[in-house]
């Protein structure tokens, strides 16, 4: 029994890593042509400053047998709002100064609209030329935000984890078990997200455009409406 329960905790953590507002942060960040091996890096940091605020405030509140004040975690909302807002702020910014821009062309009598990124001298796009074998620093900020991802999110965790078990010690195995899964999920959500922005293809290259694009939009959408809704 105990057993099932704390694999329900990291399935439901797998399932938590696909939320809206946690999908939108992470694709912010990683559509940065850093490699696979960062984009995994980057989903796996998300998920471990996100188990880390819901451990520390899960924790507490079970020891103390009560729940987050709902003001509270209302701020704490709209906080996050702020951040995505930023986050989708910063995607679109980065475009303009990469040079990503969009066409409109006509072939043949017919309109096409295309994405495009044009390159300061030749070399800047030859990805070989720019290998080098600098160790990459540790992504702190998508710490921080998964961080405050985890704070926003831990009054609803408690209240899931109170309804899923009723001794301390299993609450707290459900909740790292939850934790881990949240780590995992969001890993390979953010593998597959940077997939276009990692392949130096023509075809590929438009695409990713438009899904930079798209990812800037909506994460700032996101953030904005999460803001409105708090103060309207």
């Amino acid at each position: 029994m105990e057993i099932s329960v704390l694999l329900v905790g990291f399935m439901i953590g797998l399932r938590h890593a696909l939320e809206a507002d946690h999908v939108a942060a992470v694709a912010s960040i990683v559509t940065q042509k850093q490699g696979q091996s960062a984009a995994w890096r980057h989903g796996a940091v998300w998920g471990l400053g996100h188990t880390i605020t819901l451990f520390a405030f899960g924790t507490l509140a079970l020891l103390a047998d009560t729940l987050m004040p709902h003001y509270i975690a209302a701020i704490l909302e709209c906080a996050v709002g702020f951040m995505l807002l930023y986050l989708g702020l910063d995607v679109l910014w980065r475009m303009s100064r990469s040079g990503i821009h969009f066409h409109v062309h006509q072939h043949h009598g017919k309109r096409h609209f295309h994405a495009h990124q044009h390159y300061s001298g030749s070399a800047s796009s030859d990805v070989s030329a720019h290998q080098h074998t600098h160790s990459k620093p540790f992504p702190l900020r998508t710490l921080m935000v998964g961080m405050m991802h985890g704070m926003a999110g831990s009054a609803a965790l408690v209240v899931l984890t109170l309804n899923a078990v009723q001794n301390f010690w299993l609450g707290m195995g459900y909740m790292m078990l939850f934790g881990i899964g949240s780590m995992a999920g969001m890993a390979v959500l953010s593998a597959a997200i940077s997939l276009p922005f990692n392949f130096p293809s023509k075809h590929i290259e438009g695409f990713a455009g438009y899904l930079q694009l798209g990812i800037g939009v909506g994460t700032s959408g996101f953030g904005g409406f999460t803001v409105f809704n708090y103060f309207y």
